[in-house]
Order: C-alpha cells, then structure tokens, then sequence
C-alpha cells in the first residue's frame, strides 16, 4: 500500500521517515519529494507498505499527529 504523507519539517530525511512507519510494519521505501533546482524538500512524501493492512493502520494511527510541530497529514496515495 502506498501512503501518502504531508506536511513534513523540511530537515526530515527518508530513514526518519521510513522509521515513523517502521512500528506498524514492513516498509518496501520512503521517498521524501524535493525541487528538482533548489533540492529542498517540499514538505511531502511517499511511503511503500509491503501489507494493506498494515499500511492502512499507519494513516489511522499517523494521521493527526505532531512531529515537530507540525500535524502531519497521512493518507492513502
């Protein structure tokens, strides 16, 4: 299942991100979006979940919280 995941502090790098998910389950990779120029991140990123249950307890369990704070925004993609 493929997550998407908004709203994330601009430092935040994709093993960071792979290990929020990690908890819940198996994740295939983390992929943090970023400008093709400047390289800087655009807040947003993807996560593979090997199981679909497992990814849809991420979003359920993830969606709402505060990282930083900033709420983050979980979501299937």
């Amino acid at each position: 299942m493929k997550v998407y995941v908004g709203n994330l502090i601009y430092n935040m790098t994709e093993i960071e991100l792979k290990n929020l998910f990690t908890p819940f389950g198996e994740v295939l990779y983390s992929r943090i979006i970023t400008d093709q120029y400047t390289r800087q991140s655009k807040n947003m990123g993807y996560v593979k979940m090997a199981v679909k249950e497992e990814g849809k307890t991420a979003v359920e369990e993830l969606n709402g919280t505060t990282i930083n704070n900033r709420v983050l925004t979980v979501r299937k993609a």
